[in-house]
């Protein structure tokens, strides 16, 4: 990068918040995402919203890219820098500017990170359902950016759906607001529901506004254990058709539960095929009458052991599970690809039947977990990316794993985003117009293409006249 544009950004932000050090730039040249990383060309922390705007403007007159991140926890390649590039880090944008108990919501800053804003909003007797598995390192900015969930996400939805307003930097340097505090609002585009999920790549969040509701009065969280596949996948079925919403329920295959049990040592059987955790909450008398019709539901799908949780300090070892599967498998081999493939409820048990398929076709060793209440899964498969031959292997398990996917009727994402790492399949997956319409609103609102290049999709330099 030209010294010149280095020493304006010195200019802008101060010689404390930028560096070029090498030690640094090395360390921000990856994110969660396995076997993607790519040295930056200088780390930058505005400290206003007036920098990151004039940031911006440098980077469409001087033709560089800026890669806003957070704490680098994705799992696509969003945070990953490109050719050209400086990380816009914004980790240090953590506070929480106003907790409304009044109109139960809470304007925060996306650095903030997310279980830190859940605690001191359950300290208000408030509630901020999302709980990516990441909770405790990832940023309400990221959560943003990647439409993130959680275990909680079958009964209450998304970030998306607690999202009420955003002040946003556009790539070309304006700042957007939009949204607000009302319940109702149709004045005009929605524009956050365009920037949520859009992964970085069409504006950067400098406050974002989200919507809280009542903290539950109680919940009962239950685990059991199946020597079938389909039994699990029956039982998720079967408590949805019997009109049972859990905010929780989540599923853990052989291998997860025998590295989760191995990592966290919670007494958990290894000799198991299979492992749903489900937590009700809600008024005492609903919770009580819903665990007491799940658990003749799992006695009918011949569930061969559940236990439920004594108290607060039970359900969270159980709960310790599901959050430690990623860590826990991650322990095994050198390379961890975990991936992200959502079919509508119905076609779970397929999905995982055929993904363990394909993983003992290509001689792999895959775990899968994920929110079987969504339909929501993570085949994770334990390699070593020095091994190229497995690695060709790995490649065309996913593949054909996306492909049992859509023809079941699910995306190639349910969380994780597309980022770098699925660029490959969004063409098999969305239809061609519709694809041309995202990239032209990516050209529309960013027409030098400086924000985030190369995420999603590809877009040719416009003076070639056409998309790519």
């Amino acid at each position: 990068m030209d010294a010149y544009i280095l020493n304006a950004l010195k200019d802008l932000v101060g010689t404390d918040n930028i560096t070029t050090d090498k030690e640094d730039k090395l360390v921000y040249s990856y994110d969660g995402t396995p076997m993607v990383s790519h040295l930056p060309e200088a780390i930058v922390t505005p400290t206003d919203v007036r920098q990151i705007s004039e940031i911006m403007k440098l980077a469409n007159e001087h033709n560089f890219v800026v890669i806003p991140r957070g704490s680098g926890t994705g799992l696509s390649g969003g945070a990953v820098p490109v050719e050209n590039s400086i990380i816009l880090l914004m980790n240090r944008w953590d506070k929480i500017l106003e907790i409304d108990q009044d109109n139960m919501t809470a304007w925060v800053q996306p650095g903030i990170v997310t279980s830190k804003f859940q605690k001191a909003v359950e300290a208000t007797g408030l509630f901020y359902p999302p709980d990516p598995g990441s909770q405790d390192i990832c940023t309400i900015g990221g959560n943003v950016a990647e439409n993130a969930g959680g275990l909680r996400g079958l009964k209450y939805g998304v970030t998306k759906n607690y999202m009420m307003g955003v002040e946003f930097v556009l790539p070309t340097g304006e700042v957007v607001v939009n949204g607000g505090k009302n319940v109702k609002d149709v004045a005009g585009y929605n524009l956050r529901d365009l920037i949520v999920g859009s992964e970085g790549t069409l504006g950067i969040f400098t406050k974002i506004l989200l919507k809280l509701i009542p903290k539950p009065q109680t919940s009962r969280t239950l685990l059991a254990y199946f020597d079938r596949l389909g039994n699990a996948a029956q039982s998720v079925s079967d408590i949805i058709a019997n009109h049972i919403i859990p905010c929780t329920m989540e599923f853990l295959d052989a291998t997860t539960i025998k590295c989760v049990e191995d990592y966290a040592h919670i007494g958990l059987p290894t000799d198991v095929k299979a492992l749903l955790l489900l937590e009700v909450d809600g008024h005492h008398a609903v919770v009580q009458e819903e665990a007491a019709k799940i658990e003749t539901i799992l006695k009918k799908n011949h569930a061969i052991h559940f236990e439920t949780a004594k108290d607060e300090t039970e359900a969270l070892r159980l709960k310790t599970a599901r959050r430690a599967a990623f860590s826990a498998l991650a322990r095994i081999r050198p390379t961890t690809i975990l991936e992200d493939a959502t079919v509508p409820r119905s076609n779970l048990a397929t999905l995982i039947e055929r993904t363990a398929d394909i993983a003992e076709k290509y001689h792999l060793q895959m775990g899968n977990f994920g929110h079987a209440g969504d339909g929501n899964m993570h085949p994770t498969v334990l390699t070593d990316e020095r091994d190229k031959d497995e690695i060709k292997r790995v490649e065309k398990f996913f593949h054909e794993v996306y492909e049992e996917t859509i023809q079941l009727g699910g995306t190639i994402t349910g969380e994780h985003g597309v980022g770098i790492a699925k660029k490959q399949f969004l063409a098999d997956f969305i239809e061609i117009p519709t694809l041309e319409s995202m990239k032209k609103i990516k050209q529309s609102l960013d027409p030098n293409n400086v924000l985030n290049r190369d995420k999603i999709f590809s877009i040719a330099p416009r003076c070639e006249g056409k998309l790519a």
